[in-house]
């Protein structure tokens, strides 16, 4: 899967494609279902699915006080694009000039001119342009002008729930692992690159791998039983994982550290696609690092216990 930065680094060999566009925050069922409809357009016309999301999101840089947390960092979503087919990823910048682009002109200079899209699927509430100027109605009407098909594909119940990005924060807010598989339609996940950090955790005898996160996610901060692969592996590495911002160290930047029950040995810069099983506890400070220690210990007894693996000698 190919991924570019803007539509003015689009290579030409690019242009031309079948088209899906949104937020895509989490990748759930209902998004599955476009980006599925636009491969179907994608194989029938010949050309390469594209997928165009935006960064920051639309409400973040109009409203970021207001903006919902949200529910996968970039590269979990460009994991979940590329396990869905996706042959390339436009990520636009949201700023000027390109968020002051009115319904026309956005779908004669980006669709048109930059993208040169074939054919266009998106979701049936779809709207774009400077002050949402641009809907479905505008789209259909422009088809013929600009020699594109365009599609609305409805809304994804699943046992009579919407599957919407909505939907999705409010069940990992809970957080309710059983309710976001069904609107996912898989286990939810987080994906990074493994960073350096503090390194206490090898100190405390727990060493983690840590992923930072740019933006706090919508789950709730707190000790998780996960299963976690690393680099695209299909061998499951069974772990306990502390989502939080440390308070026992009075830091404040979000971070996922986890620690694998099997040492999976050096992991600095590569990939963990860390599965979320079950929620044991919230964050919490302790006054001391021995108390922090001993808590660290009995969470992860429970997690093993949890994922059914044979406490330690």
């Amino acid at each position: 899967m190919r991924v570019v930065r803007g539509l003015h680094n689009l290579p030409r060999d690019w242009r031309g494609c079948a088209l899906t566009i949104g937020n895509f925050d989490g990748v759930h069922r209902g998004h599955q279902a476009l980006i599925a409809r636009a491969r179907e357009h994608a194989r029938r016309l010949g050309l390469p699915l594209t997928v165009m999301c935006f960064e920051p999101t639309p409400r973040e840089y109009f409203a970021p006080q207001t903006a919902p947390l949200r529910v996968s960092n970039l590269r979990t979503k460009l994991a979940d694009f590329a396990d869905a087919g996706v042959d390339a990823v436009v990520i636009q910048r949201f700023a000027p000039p390109f968020c002051a682009l009115d319904g026309h002109a956005f779908i004669a200079e980006a669709l048109h001119e930059r993208l040169q899209a074939r054919a266009i699927v998106v979701g049936d509430d779809f709207s774009f342009g400077a002050r949402r100027s641009g809907d479905m109605a505008l789209l259909r009407a422009e088809a013929p002008r600009y020699g594109y098909v365009v599609e609305a594909v409805d809304s994804v119940l699943a046992d009579g729930l919407r599957c919407s990005s909505t939907a999705l924060r409010e069940a990992l807010a809970l957080p309710d692992f059983a309710q976001a598989a069904q609107i996912l339609g898989r286990s939810y996940r987080i994906v990074g690159r493994v960073q350096r950090g503090l390194q206490l955790g090898r100190t405390l005898d727990m060493p983690t791998a840590n992923v930072n996160f740019r933006r706090q996610p919508v789950l709730r901060l707190g000790i998780y039983a996960v299963v976690a692969r690393i680099d695209g592996s299909d061998r499951e590495w069974p772990g306990v994982a502390a989502l939080g911002v440390r308070p026992t160290l009075g830091l404040t930047r979000c971070l996922l550290e986890t620690h694998f029950f099997d040492p999976p040995g050096d992991l600095y810069g590569k990939t963990v696609s860390v599965e979320f099983r079950r929620y044991q506890r919230a964050e919490e400070r302790f006054e001391t690092l021995e108390a922090l220690q001993a808590q660290m210990h009995r969470d992860k007894a429970d997690a093993m216990a949890f994922l059914g693996v044979a406490p330690d000698n």
